[in-house]
């Protein structure tokens, strides 16, 4: 029921213009608050032992230290001129 509830947020969010282009920020709360869901309830993380939560853990910091480099280096482009 959640899922159908957020899935109907993002398409009512689909249909709305927000100020400041706030559409992608929006898109993406939702997004997450979905995946956490299903992660949580339907994969069983919420009731499982703590090693499933350091697993868990892990990835994500994996996740974010893999996002971290590569917006890193997408930043930083263009910033230092070619000499060629």
């Amino acid at each position: 029921m959640i899922l159908l509830v957020g899935t109907a947020l993002t398409v009512g969010a689909a249909f709305i213009d927000f100020k400041y282009g706030l559409n992608a920020i929006v898109a993406m709360t939702i997004a997450v608050a979905k995946a956490t869901f299903v992660v949580l309830y339907f994969m069983h993380v919420r009731y499982s032992s703590r090693l499933i939560w350091v697993i868990l853990a892990a990835a994500l910091f994996w996740m974010a230290l893999l996002f971290a480099f590569t917006l890193a280096d997408y930043f930083t482009r263009g910033w230092i001129p070619s000499t060629y």
